[in-house]
């Protein structure tokens, strides 16, 4: 069996294994394989029966260039990346890894806001250029600090992500409450279901935690913030296509956002003239909320296993309907 891995290079820099693949057949990895040239994913996937990607797109017209795909495994969660349609008419199951990075991402939505709210690494860099040494005072400090207790902070979605981050505000003694797209039981009695409406009047912090789709994309736009307090903290670890960059960065240098904390925005990588990059107050890292080591290694055995049972003719975590049709 032929198993090509289109970019491999986010998932294994060097530090994880493909060995469990290799158990399977001839694993062939690429590092980066180009987003937009067809023409080279096709060459790459050539007589291959099992493709794995990432971020690499396979449409119907790479699908239709490579007859010989069974099974088409995404290294991530989301799995937008191939056309689900094209791969269900060919009978080609596709597979993604579910909840792979639950915590690491609800530990990273707090590092965002914990930055914004202590401004550690302000402060450190203000420490090592020597100002503490010449300061007159036996303290100081760069920016405002901010204590989160008693403050809310309201959950856009609420699935196992936002639950682990609201297990971790409510240990922050913040007010939780959450919007979703269908009512669901909060976790314990400490959080609290709204509506959108309400959640961006009563809520001083805003996390984003649902995927990106023709309903929420750029739900975070003028018409949201303006229903917002003044002075509230944006945080976005899901998709950057949740905002509208262009009206995040204008209410951040108006003050209405008091400051936003982004893992994620619209085009990856990013964009020298996306207005996020000037605009006050904005705290930006390059997509890492689910790149800890332990993390990786758990998507990689999901992914291994994937393949596992697909070839047993047992195929989970499939989220396409080439198997049921």
């Amino acid at each position: 069996m032929k198993i090509v891995v289109l970019d491999g290079y986010a998932l294994n820099p060097g530090d994880l294994s493909w060995q469990g693949f290799e158990t399977f057949g001839e694993v062939t990895v690429y590092e980066r394989t180009s987003f937009t040239d067809k023409k080279e994913i096709i060459e790459r996937i050539g007589e291959a029966e099992v493709v794995l990607t990432n971020k690499t797109p396979i449409d119907a017209e790479v699908l239709a260039a490579a007859p010989q795909v069974k099974y088409i495994g995404v290294m991530a969660t989301g799995y937008n990346v191939v056309d689900l349609d094209a791969a269900s008419k060919r009978k080609i199951p596709v597979t993604n890894i579910p909840a792979y990075g639950t915590n690491a991402v609800a530990q990273f939505t707090f590092a965002l806001l914990l930055e914004i709210v202590n401004q550690v690494g302000a402060h450190n860099a203000s420490v090592h250029l020597g100002e503490w040494q010449s300061s007159v005072d036996f303290t100081y400090q760069k920016t405002p600090l901010m204590e989160l207790q008693g403050k809310t902070i309201g959950l856009i979605g609420y699935g196992e992500i936002a639950q682990a981050t609201a297990a971790i505000a409510q240990a922050f003694k913040l007010k939780v409450i959450y919007w979703n797209h269908r009512e669901k039981a909060p976790q314990a009695a400490w959080a609290r279901q709204v509506s959108l409406t309400e959640l961006y009047q009563q809520a001083d912090i805003i996390s984003l935690h649902v995927p990106q789709t023709d309903e929420t994309q750029q739900m975070i736009n003028q018409t949201a913030i303006n229903q917002m307090k003044d002075g509230v903290i944006l945080l976005n670890s899901a998709r950057g296509g949740l905002i509208d960059e262009a009206a995040v960065a204008e209410a951040l240098n108006a003050g209405k956002i008091y400051a936003a904390g982004l893992d994620v925005v619209s085009k990856e990588p990013m964009s020298g003239d996306n207005p996020l990059l000037k605009a006050k107050n904005c705290f930006i890292t390059p997509h890492i909320a689910w790149r800890p080591l332990e993390t990786r290694e758990r998507l990689m055995g999901i992914a291994v296993d994937n393949l596992a049972a697909f070839l047993v003719g047992q195929a989970k975590n499939v989220v396409n309907k080439a198997l049921t049709d």
